[in-house]
């Protein structure tokens, strides 16, 4: 499954983002079964390339999986190789755009002031992750996307179900989860289920 697939399902990513890489791929099917396919693993998770490539081969095309904290063209090269579908830069990164246009892999670029999200958008990202959106709330991506609108923001930080239609109404065409639904403690309890519930809440929280 590709990106624009993945969040026509649910426009939700799922980031995940652990001490270390035990019990990922359980994690990571625990989301799937709860109905977020967009899965992106952070580079600052140990082992996260092996992982991201074990779980390329178990979820198949049910999954589109990402890379996470990519922050330069090595970086980007390094995770294409191990089979992420998409890319996700902390900062605007166009080294990283470049890498992922070339290969055919989205990259949704970060940044937070308008001129950070403009210029994400023209090295060709495919989207711009509004980080952290917790900063200033959905009021601030209507105000961006007013004399912008061709802006494609993706609000991450700060994102939990409650939350998640204001945003969408806000103009998001998608939103990133963390620790909220991807809590760590769960994932070292092995509670699978309460991940699923997780992802199901999020994914449901989406105005249709």
């Amino acid at each position: 499954m590709d990106l624009p697939a993945a969040l026509a399902t649910a426009p939700v990513v799922a980031i995940v983002r652990l001490p270390d890489s035990t019990g990922i791929d359980r994690a990571l099917r625990a989301l799937l079964d709860g109905g977020v396919p967009a899965l992106e693993v952070t580079l600052t998770t140990p082992g996260a390339l092996e992982a991201l490539a074990e779980a390329s081969g178990a979820l198949g095309a049910a999954a589109c999986l990402g890379a996470g904290s990519i922050r330069d063209a090595a970086d980007a090269a390094r995770a294409i190789d191990a089979g992420a579908r998409f890319l996700v830069t902390p900062t605007v990164a166009p080294e990283v755009v470049a890498v992922g246009n070339r290969a055919g892999v989205p990259v949704v670029c970060g940044g937070l002031t308008p001129t950070e999200l403009a210029a994400a958008h023209d090295a060709g990202a495919y989207a711009v992750k509004v980080f952290p959106a917790k900063a200033f709330g959905p009021g601030y991506l209507r105000d961006v996307l007013a004399p912008m609108p061709h802006l494609r923001l993706v609000p991450t930080g700060g994102i939990e179900p409650s939350n998640v239609a204001d945003y969408a109404r806000a103009g998001a065409v998608a939103v990133g989860a963390g620790s909220a639904m991807v809590d760590p403690k769960l994932v070292a309890a092995g509670d699978w289920a309460g991940l699923t519930s997780r992802a199901a809440a999020f994914a449901a929280a989406w105005p249709r």
